[in-house]
């Protein structure tokens, strides 16, 4: 775990991170987003919960810069989202693993890394931060499924990001490896590093500092997993989003199913 720490950022100034303003986002005739408004705090591990379809995957890539905007503004570290200097900043996880399958884990992190100015020595440190090092010279088309996608993660980690995201990051994952990335999670967010994770799983939203919860394209509501439990009158969270959703769903639904 300690490796961890050092892969991470200094801690960042108190304040928020990430600042969306009336983001509104349509595929045709199809809205995806409709009217966010929300900021995510530095240093902490931020949720996006909400059922397939939700629009989860395209916010995240507005956050990145890679999602063209209908409507609304976003700011990522004080900066526009997409801005050039952001290029180093912000690490993005997909759900596809972006590595390459004849190349070693070593040689992937090391050839990412190399990509944002860093040497051996910080891919070592992103390697040690998922718990790799005993399979650094090993080809990742060898690895197990799990494996393969702490690769793709350590690839993200290299650049020591401010802002890192994590689009359903343990998906397929079995519960020991899922728990062990969460307490890597929470390392780092205690080095100073954001993250936002999306997650179709309530049980996962525990481990967040806050949570933001989307359905249809719309933010139900920004709370803490404490404040969801209250707000939903169960201590069993995916009860207490059901019932949320039940009681505040947004008026206008979105055509079709969107990403």
């Amino acid at each position: 775990m300690s490796h961890a720490a050092s892969t991470a950022r200094e801690p960042q100034p108190t304040g928020s991170a990430v600042d969306v303003r009336k983001l509104s986002i349509t595929r045709g005739k199809t809205r995806i987003l409709q009217g966010l408004d929300f900021t995510i705090p530095a240093g902490q591990i931020t949720g996006l919960l909400g059922p397939s379809g939700s629009g989860k995957t395209t916010l995240m890539r507005a956050i990145v810069g890679v999602q063209r905007l209908t409507s609304g503004s976003i700011q990522v570290l004080g900066r526009p989202a997409g801005h050039p200097t952001l290029r180093h900043d912000v690490g993005y996880v997909t759900q596809a693993p972006s590595v390459y399958t004849d190349l070693s884990v070593e040689s992937n992190v090391r050839y990412f890394g190399a990509m944002h100015g860093k040497n051996r020595s910080d891919a070592a440190e992103a390697i040690a931060a998922v718990g790799l090092e005993n399979l650094a010279r090993q080809k990742t088309a060898d690895l197990s499924g799990g494996e393969f996608s702490r690769v793709s993660l350590a690839c993200a980690l290299v650049s020591h990001p401010g802002l890192l995201i994590l689009d359903e990051p343990t998906v397929g994952l079995d519960p020991v490896l899922r728990a062990d990335l969460w307490a890597r999670f929470q390392t780092m967010a205690a080095s100073g590093t954001t993250l936002l994770v999306s997650s179709h799983v309530m049980e996962e939203a525990s481990h967040c500092a806050e949570l933001l919860l989307l359905r249809n394209g719309r933010l139900l509501a920004q709370l803490s997993p404490e404040e969801l439990s209250r707000r939903g009158g169960s201590e069993d969270l995916e009860k207490a989003f059901l019932h949320i959703i039940q009681n505040e769903s947004p008026a206008v639904a979105p055509e079709g199913q969107v990403a």
